[in-house]
């Protein structure tokens, strides 16, 4: 009876989780599943027909799709190195630094925990024509930029701010990582006279790296997942150089209707998060591989 009554009492805490998650997430994954090989039209529903893979061929010949994959590819690579090098950097300042430790984290932190929507609406009139950016531009004589306005620009702008914007829970990750690092590693690089250059290139980089691998892979698919910074900001444009694969869902399946192809492209995106998190497993599985070799060699 005691048992009875535990496991009674364990699935009371868990039900209700258990029951949120299937209603949001399991069954809205087996749907998307389900309609992604057929044409489910959400204004005529009773038409649904099976279509097989015709939905992913119609895809790949979409050049919407194709320029959403391209833009955000090029997102990807431009706030990958450029959040990711800001948050070490910032880490090590702050690490380093001996006042005002805990103003500085939570200076850096606070953009995190604001809304994306207020940050992309603060930074439109920072990229105004007659914003703060160009006012400072002007000072050293240089013309106003279009930024969020240019078709070349805009991505490159949008990028910047969405690594101010996430810089800083990377670099509490990292802060953490240097802290937890040996000081008597160091103390024997001093006394063996290493350079700064040296003790970060053989001590710090080696140390961080499951973290270095670990931030690379969470900016990466954080950043394939950008939504909200072009749709406040430029709405997709100009001339769709900011259209990304998550917004080209959203337009499909909730302004267009056409369930049944963004279930397609949902599939595909998933395919992209799935195979970087099968990266993620595999260098982070052959870094303990090596550790737990080392500590065997020693024995």
């Amino acid at each position: 009876m005691k048992k009875r009554a535990e496991a009674i009492r364990g699935m009371a805490f868990f039900g209700p989780a258990l029951v949120l998650l299937t209603v949001f997430l399991f069954l809205p994954m087996i749907l998307t599943l389900v309609f992604s090989f057929t044409d489910f039209f959400a204004l005529n529903p009773k038409l649904t027909h099976f279509v097989g893979l015709d939905n992913f061929a119609q895809i790949l010949k979409d050049e919407y799709f194709r320029k959403a994959f391209i833009n955000t590819v090029c997102f990807v690579i431009i706030i990958v190195p450029l959040q990711g090098l800001g948050a070490l950097g910032l880490a090590l300042l702050i690490n380093k630094a001996a006042y005002c430790k805990k103003y500085f984290k939570v200076a850096f932190f606070l953009p995190v925990v604001m809304s994306l929507a207020v940050v992309s609406t603060l930074w439109m009139q920072i990229y105004s024509p007659e914003g703060i950016l160009n006012s400072i531009l002007s000072n050293f004589g240089i013309a106003a930029q279009p930024f969020i306005h240019s078709a070349s620009q805009a991505l490159p702008s949008i990028a910047i701010m969405s690594a101010w914007q996430g810089v800083g829970y990377q670099m509490i990750i990292f802060l953490g990582g240097l802290q937890a690092i040996n000081p008597a590693l160091y103390e024997a690089a001093d006394m063996d006279h290493a350079t700064g250059w040296q003790k970060f290139k053989d001590i710090t980089l080696p140390e961080l790296k499951p973290l270095c691998i670990f931030v690379f892979i969470t900016i990466t698919i954080g950043a394939f997942r950008m939504l909200v910074q072009p749709m406040v900001m430029t709405g997709g444009g100009p001339s769709y150089s900011t259209y990304t694969m998550v917004y080209d869902i959203y337009e499909t399946g909730t302004v267009n209707w056409e369930i049944g192809l963004a279930s397609s492209m949902a599939i595909i995106f998933a395919i992209f998060v799935m195979i970087l998190t099968i990266i993620q497993t595999i260098l982070t599985s052959d870094k303990e591989g090596e550790n737990e070799n080392k500590k065997a060699k020693k024995k």
